[in-house]
């Protein structure tokens, strides 16, 4: 389960140091990006650089709030 926790958070949000900032390198499919990168702007904007779990848990905590196919994304990761 952590695997898969690991994996979800790492695509929703973009690597926040050095070269990987420069690459803006992601993980995950281009439609699950897609999917929830707009949910991670509009409503945890003030934790992208707390880290990936950060992100995760602001997302979980406004599942109400966040796209279908953001929750969609979450679910099929076990989240």
């Amino acid at each position: 389960m952590q695997k898969t926790l690991v994996a979800l958070t790492l695509l929703l949000v973009p690597m926040s140091t050095g070269a990987f900032a420069q690459q803006q390198q992601r993980s995950g499919t281009p439609e699950e990006q897609a999917a929830c990168s707009r949910d991670v702007s509009r409503h945890c904007r003030a934790l992208m650089d707390q880290g990936d779990f950060a992100i995760l848990a602001c997302l979980k905590e406004n599942r109400p709030k966040i796209s279908r196919a953001c929750n969609q994304v979450l679910l099929s990761h076990g989240q």
